[in-house]
């Protein structure tokens, strides 16, 4: 891994262009920042951080797309969110045991920023402002995460699975893509479902020309069509 790492890339005047949270802080604070950071380029499906480790560092997206999600049992894995650039990427272990409870993983080729967490700790209980915007941040990621799962929770397979490529193209490209590249391991783990019925499902959507996949590349066809699965199912 250490050929990955360059330390003190992101100087102060591109900090604040990565998040506008940044401009919450003073000149002094910004160099703390960057002086005690590690900045580490992942492949695709690489492991950025392990659930259950120890929660040494804060993590920063810079760019890519990286998901959260939940190990179980037997390889049952439930991915939580993905987190999109210029995000950090916080749980309930930053005010408590101090323990990442789940694992972060690259989903596509991503860099990420780690800030020592006693340092960012420190910066928290100094700007308030700057505290009360990063939970802000950390609250509107959990009630999203909340209202996905519950979503989930009420939807048969279909739905489950039509909320999920919902749940891709408009929120986590924006609208902006029609193509996106994604596993089908991957999508079972976000519609909370077994790789088989994810299968299964794919093939019904593309047979019914709703949607177009090939190895990893899903292409959407009729959006419309998959709102109402979404809705209905």
């Amino acid at each position: 891994m250490e050929s990955h790492i360059a330390k003190s890339q992101i100087d102060i005047d591109c900090s604040t262009r990565i998040s506008p949270m940044f401009l919450l802080l003073d000149a002094e604070e910004l160099q703390i920042v960057n002086r005690n950071k590690i900045q580490i380029h992942f492949k695709a499906g690489e492991i950025i951080q392990k659930q259950g480790t120890s929660m040494t560092h804060i993590i920063f997206v810079l760019s890519g797309l990286v998901k959260v999600y939940f190990e179980g049992g037997d390889q049952c894995n439930t991915i939580l969110r993905i987190v999109k650039p210029m995000s950090f990427v916080g749980g309930p272990g930053i005010y408590s045991d101090h323990l990442y409870h789940f694992t972060i993983a690259a989903m596509t080729e991503a860099s990420v920023c780690y800030f020592d967490f006693a340092v960012f700790k420190t910066l928290l209980d100094q700007n308030k402002v700057f505290a009360a915007e990063f939970l802000k941040d950390f609250s509107i990621s959990i009630l999203s995460v909340y209202n996905r799962l519950m979503t989930l929770s009420h939807k048969n397979i279909a739905g489950k699975m039509a909320f999920t490529l919902m749940y891709l193209f408009d929120d986590v490209y924006g609208g902006k893509e029609q193509m996106i590249s994604i596993s089908r391991h991957d999508l079972a783990d976000l519609s909370a479902i077994s790789k088989d019925s994810s299968v299964k499902i794919l093939r019904d959507f593309q047979n019914e020309g709703i949607i177009r996949m090939t190895n990893n590349e899903l292409e959407l066809i009729k959006p419309e069509t998959l709102r109402m699965i979404q809705s209905v199912g």
